[in-house]
């Protein structure tokens, strides 16, 4: 079994190696010329491309649920803040192409230096921070944050900041809350269940159900940061649970796992 899943994981990685090069190629050569709108329908036909060939390759499908609870594509202008669950690779990839409107990751700069994926991403609207200047990268948050907000863009986070296994719990940080609170947009949190299948860290995929569920938005008018975000990691956290029973079932093993949080500017 495991040698079947190795080999349909290698196969899944040689296809992505060899589709991402000319993809990048193409959004790189488009971006001399088209508004970035168009350049970040390119980059969600790759995304998308890697989420169903994950299907059909290694057999990792989905399920959406709430999608009701975001904006719809013809409200343009209806900004959100994602506040998502990390547990996995494939929710970066995904919620761009689940989501009606275009979102903008907050992201380490160092992602940029990768070859052609990360020169791709410089093309595109996202906000790249240094993390060794806090002050100034929250500043460039929420500068670059309003800005995208008025274009109908919404901004994601994952406010555990690195991958936690499945299971665990990381330390939610405050800066998706803080963006929210000072745009004055809800915050939508979501609980993604992708550890089953392709866990953290690790290029092994294995064939099952992903689950997603996306919250109601929540008002951040007049709400404290920390506060907001207790909030939102209790509807999290509690999601989590119900879409993964077994994942939290008690064991010795499911501590709290601390993460730092690379979007808490």
């Amino acid at each position: 079994m495991r040698a079947g899943w190795l080999a349909r994981s290698a196969l899944y990685w040689a296809w992505l190696t060899l589709t991402v090069a000319p993809w990048a190629t193409v959004l790189l050569l488009a971006s001399l010329v088209a508004p970035k709108r168009v350049c970040y329908r390119i980059c969600v036909g790759w995304v998308t491309l890697a989420i169903r060939s994950a299907r059909v390759i290694c057999g990792v499908d989905w399920r959406v649920h709430g999608i009701e609870n975001v904006p719809t594509r013809a409200d343009r202008y209806s900004a959100v803040v994602l506040a998502a669950k990390h547990q996995s690779t494939w929710e970066t990839f995904a919620l761009p192409m689940l989501m009606p409107h275009p979102i903008a990751y907050v992201f380490k700069r160092e992602l940029l230096w990768v070859p052609f994926f990360g020169w791709a991403l410089a093309r595109l609207d996202m906000i790249h921070i240094d993390r060794s200047r806090r002050a100034e990268a929250w500043n460039k948050v929420a500068k670059q944050g309003r800005r995208l907000f008025d274009l109908g863009n919404w901004v994601i986070m994952f406010p555990e900041g690195t991958r936690v296994p499945r299971g665990r719990q990381g330390a939610y940080k405050t800066g998706a809350a803080r963006l929210a609170v000072t745009a004055g947009v809800p915050i939508v949190p979501i609980a993604v269940a992708a550890g089953r299948c392709w866990p953290a860290r690790s290029m092994l995929l294995r064939p099952g159900l992903v689950e997603v569920s996306i919250g109601a938005p929540i008002d951040s008018t007049g709400r404290q940061p920390d506060e907001l975000m207790r909030e939102v990691e209790a509807w999290i956290e509690a999601e989590m649970r119900r879409l993964d029973p077994e994942a939290y079932a008690p064991n010795p093993a499911a501590q709290p796992a601390q993460g730092l949080d690379r979007g808490d500017a």
